[in-house]
């Protein structure tokens, strides 16, 4: 699987703001295929990986909407016990660490994927190229 795009959002800790983030995104065709939401008691950073990087800038730009992007690794994994064992141990061999991980689904064929933030985002591809590829997912 390959690097993508992340786009970090940090939002008011307070009822609607997600949801107006996300109808932005949404009111301009904008998919979210992997998301996680981290709480804080004013701010709440947003992490995501969309469909279109593109199309989510311009809309998070039109509304006013501040965002970072970063470039993260995605790896679907079969669904069974021990491959996120195993994708963590093969990246933690090759001396990359996991700064931060999530999940959320691969567009053409809603299979799940686990996206990882790393330093070494073309060394981390690399390995999770061939652990999936070993793995027949």
């Amino acid at each position: 699987m390959p690097a993508t795009t992340e786009l970090a959002i940090e939002i008011d800790n307070r009822p609607g703001t997600l949801g107006n983030v996300c109808r932005a995104l949404a009111s301009r065709g904008v998919n979210i295929l992997a998301f996680q939401l981290i709480p804080s008691p004013k701010k709440n950073f947003m992490y995501m990986v969309v469909d279109d990087p593109v199309a989510a800038e311009k809309a998070l730009s039109k509304d006013g909407i501040g965002y970072t992007e970063a470039e993260v690794v995605q790896v679907k994994l079969p669904h069974r016990p021990g491959e996120l064992a195993r994708a963590a141990t093969r990246l933690g061999e090759g001396n990359i660490n996991i700064n931060y991980a999530y999940s959320g689904v691969e567009p053409s064929t809603n299979a799940p994927v686990v996206i990882f933030g790393v330093t070494e985002v073309d060394r981390a591809t690399t390995i999770l190229d061939q652990i999936s590829s070993a793995a027949g997912a």
